[in-house]
């Protein structure tokens, strides 16, 4: 395996860390998902882009259980994370979440200081020895969100009275606290003005080195930006998946050649 990974660095091939084959999802009798196959890579950001509506904020949900919490929906298929099957019965769907860290649209910190925004996740993990563990904890997960410098000195005061890029950074930072393999954001910027938005997006582009990292986005621009790898979804189905530069220059299918041109959308 040492070897493989060798080889795989030397000629550029990423690990695939997240597979899904044969992916459905039913909300009641809608059929959301449609039949998806995908390979997403490790150390990698992929972009998942399509009309509103097209699922893929609903396929995103798939890969951390996030639609176990609606009664409604139903999903069937093969997603496995590393060789394994997150729906496999035995799967605690709470530890998944730790290994599978999720942002969502609208900054959300929990009504508690900034500092007990980040130690919640390894507080209830288990993940600290001792209150030096978790000030280690904390101050190392602030600086990989790129907050750790703006906010060192006031790690009491609540993480809801930062401003909304800050916030959203903090939430990044608290996903990544509990040492997730994959961060999946959900337009994490779309609640953002420019400034922050450029800010997200740069540490987005810091955190592939440690993550696999799959961002739903409304923006092409964005995708184009931030991603390696981008999967165009529309009415349910995976049309068209590839590099981000092939996908937004030279696609295959009329359909994402008509969405990236503006004539569907």
């Amino acid at each position: 395996m040492n070897d493989m990974r060798i080889l795989e660095r030397s000629v550029g091939i990423k690990e695939v860390k997240i597979s899904a084959r044969g992916c459905q999802v039913y909300y009641g009798d809608n059929h959301a998902i449609k039949d998806v196959d995908i390979d997403i890579e490790d150390k990698t950001v992929t972009a998942f882009i399509g009309p509103s509506g097209c699922g893929k904020s609903t396929f995103l949900r798939c890969l951390n259980r996030m639609n176990d919490t609606i009664d409604i929906a139903r999903v069937e298929g093969t997603i496995l994370l590393d060789g394994e099957d997150i729906y496999d019965p035995k799967v605690d769907p709470v530890q998944l979440r730790a290994k599978v860290g999720m942002v969502f649209q609208k900054p959300n910190p929990f009504p508690k200081s900034i500092y007990d925004n980040i130690a919640y996740g390894p507080r209830i993990h288990g993940l600290a020895r001792n209150k030096a563990d978790l000030d280690e904890i904390v101050e190392k997960s602030l600086r990989r969100g790129a907050i750790w410098d703006e906010v060192k000195d006031r790690l009491d005061a609540p993480g809801t009275g930062l401003s909304g890029g800050q916030q959203q950074r903090l939430c990044i930072a608290r996903a990544i606290a509990t040492e997730p393999e994959v961060l999946l954001m959900d337009e994490p910027c779309s609640a953002l003005d420019p400034i922050a938005t450029a800010q997200v997006e740069e540490l987005i582009d810091e955190l592939r080195e440690s993550y696999s990292v799959v961002i739903v986005t409304h923006s092409m621009q964005q995708a184009a930006r931030v991603s390696q790898k981008t999967a165009f979804f529309h009415l349910g189905h995976l049309v068209e998946y590839g590099e981000t530069g092939h996908i937004f220059t030279n696609p295959s299918d009329p359909r994402t050649e008509s969405y990236i041109t503006g004539r569907i959308g």
